[in-house]
This record gives C-alpha cells, sequence and structure tokens, in this order.
C-alpha cells in the first residue's frame, strides 16, 4: 500500500470461505450509491473476483454466475440498480493503457467501478477509492483490509453493521 492509502481509515475484516467472502461483498455493495471506484489487490487466488461477485449481486445482479474476471476481455460490464464497470488490470502495462481503454470515462458515468489487481495502475484510481487488500490465511480464510480516504463510504460501510475483526 501507499503511505496515502496507510493513512488513511481502515476496517479489517475475515471470511471462511468463498460463499462469506461473496456475502461480505454483497454487504460492501449495497451502500454504494454510484461513482465509487473499488481497487481490489492481493495474490492470484486471494478471493478478489469472489469478492467482485458479491460487489455485484450488493449493486443488484440477479445473478453471480455472470460475473466473471474479464481477464482476457479487460472489462465486463453488468447491470443492476447501478450500472457496473469491472476491469481486470493484470495484463495492462500501466496507466496510459487504462486510460486508453477509457477509465476516465467509466468513472464518470455514475457507474462503480471494480477493479482487480488494481495496484497496477494505483494512480488513476484516485483518493476517494476504497481500496480491498486481500490476504490468503488459509486454505479458505481471507483477511481482507477496506481502506479509504472518502467520509462518505466510510460512514456507509459503518452505518451498514459490517464489523471488523483484529
Amino acid at each position: 500500500m501507499s503511505s496515502e492509502a496507510e493513512n488513511a481509515w481502515c476496517m479489517v475484516l475475515e471470511s471462511t470461505s468463498e460463499a462469506e467472502t461473496q456475502a461480505l461483498g454483497h454487504r460492501i455493495g449495497a451502500v454504494f450509491r454510484g461513482g465509487e471506484v473499488v481497487g481490489l489487490v492481493g495474490p492470484l487466488g486471494a478471493g478478489k473476483t469472489q469478492l467482485a461477485k458479491g460487489l455485484a449481486t450488493g449493486l443488484g445482479v440477479a445473478d453471480s454466475g455472470q460475473v466473471n474476471s474479464p481477464t482476457f476481455v479487460l472489462v465486463n460490464e453488468y447491470t443492476g440498480r447501478l450500472n457496473i464497470h469491472h476491469l481486470d488490470v493484470y495484463r495492462l502495462s500501466g496507466v496510459a493503457e487504462l486510460e486508453a481503454l477509457g477509465f476516465d470515462e467509466m468513472c464518470s458515468d455514475g457507474a462503480v467501478v471494480i477493479v482487480e489487481w488494481a495496484d497496477r495502475v494505483r494512480p488513476a484510481l484516485g483518493g476517494d477509492a476504497l481500496w480491498v487488500e486481500l490476504s490468503p490465511i488459509g486454505a479458505t480464510r481471507r483477511r481482507m483490509a477496506l481502506r479509504t480516504r472518502c467520509a462518505s463510504i466510510q460512514e456507509r460501510l459503518i452505518a451498514a453493521g459490517l464489523d471488523p475483526k483484529e
């Protein structure tokens, strides 16, 4: 994490299964109002796509089965109560390629933008992004550190009753 992210508000959550990771994502997505950018960070298999599935269902996508990592197509779009742009930037060489995909337009159309491997394009996400760093702590357990400098996101997550675990 950058020093800016380290100085941000932080909440740590844990999940014990893919289903629980999706359920936490659902609860987070349910508080979004549109315009949020979510940066997902973690090693291969950490649960980024499972969390994205949960975020999507929290945003009103009826079938989480349609939510898949856009590794080769780079961007998937879903419709729920808000539109969602789901990006996987693993294969991009940096911010310039992300901008060429129309990232700025995605961030300004009122949709929620979910970026897997976001640490590769950190400067593009802006200061109000919600960063979720997923860390495997066992075969199925995951620790999720949520960080943001956006007071509105902080307040909505706390109001949603998400229980931090130390």
